[in-house]
C-alpha cells in the first residue's frame, strides 16, 4: 500500500477499457478528486460500475459527458438526465440492476461467489434472458456476481497503514466496492497515524487497500469545495 501525492500518480494503473467500480450515492461518499483525475486521464470504453453516474456536470457525470463511458451498471441514473439522453442516442449500454441487488452482487464478488439466487426482480423486465430456478416452489433469478480491475472510493479517515473508516451515509457502497477490485484506491478527508483510529470503528482493513491520496475536494451542503 502507498500513499499518493500525486493524483494522477495513483490513477496509474487505469487503463481504457477496464471496469471500474466507483463508490458514492448521488454524489455522497463519492471519491470526487479521483473522478475528476479520471476525467483527465486518456481512456476510454469503460466500463463503470456505480449506483449512478453522478449528476450533470457533477462527479461521473462528466466522465460521461467526455464520452469515456462505454457500459453503465448501476441502480438510479434517472438524477442525471445525460444518461437516458446517451443511452437514446446508442452511445452508452445500461445494465439496471435494482439497489439491494447491485450491493449483493458486489459482496458476492468479494467474497468469491459466483452468482446467487434472489426474488428481486422476478417477473419484471430487469430478469429478461437472466437464468431461474423454482425453490421451495418460489422462482428466484440468478444474478452474478461483480468484479472490477480497479476500484476508486471515498474513506473518512485512514491511517498510515490504510485501514479505513467512514462517515456515516457517505459509507454506502465504498466498503464493498474495496472487496471487489484488484487495485482499491481509496481518497480520504484526514490520514493519521497508525493506532489514533479506534479498532472497532474501523470498516476496511488495511488488506484491501492498495493506493491512498488525500481527497481535495468535499461534498458539503453548499455543494462541492476544495478540501483545505
Amino acid at each position: 500500500m502507498k500513499i499518493y501525492d500525486s493524483v494522477e500518480q495513483a490513477l496509474t494503473c487505469v487503463k481504457s477499457g477496464q471496469t471500474i467500480m466507483v463508490g458514492g450515492f448521488g454524489l455522497v461518499g463519492g471519491p470526487l478528486t479521483l473522478i475528476d483525475a479520471l476525467v483527465e486521464l486518456d481512456v476510454n470504453n469503460l466500463t463503470i460500475i456505480s449506483n449512478n453516474l453522478g449528476e450533470k456536470g457533477k462527479g461521473l457525470g462528466k466522465l460521461l459527458e467526455q464520452k469515456k463511458v462505454k457500459k453503465a451498471i448501476g441502480s438510479y441514473f434517472t438524477g442525471n438526465r445525460d444518461v437516458g439522453e446517451a443511452f437514446q442516442r446508442g452511445e452508452i449500454e445500461i445494465d439496471l440492476l435494482p439497489q439491494g441487488t447491485l450491493a449483493e452482487s458486489i459482496r458476492a464478488g468479494g467474497a468469491g461467489i459466483g452468482g446467487y439466487y434472489t426474488k428481486t426482480s422476478v417477473g419484471t423486465d430487469l430478469a429478461k434472458g437472466k437464468e431461474t430456478k423454482i425453490i421451495d416452489g418460489e422462482e428466484y433469478v440468478l444474478e452474478k456476481a461483480l468484479k472490477a480491475d480497479v476500484a476508486i472510493i471515498r474513506a473518512h479517515k485512514a491511517d498510515k497503514l490504510g485501514n479505513l473508516v467512514y462517515y456515516k451515509t457517505a459509507r454506502n457502497f465504498n466498503p464493498l466496492m474495496a472487496t471487489a477490485a484488484s487495485t482499491v484506491i481509496v481518497e480520504v478527508d484526514e490520514l493519521v497515524e497508525p493506532g489514533e483510529l479506534n479498532s472497532d470503528e474501523i470498516i476496511t482493513p488495511h488488506l484491501f487497500v492498495d493506493r491512498i491520496i488525500l481527497a481535495k475536494k468535499i461534498l458539503t451542503r453548499e455543494g462541492v469545495v476544495e478540501n483545505d
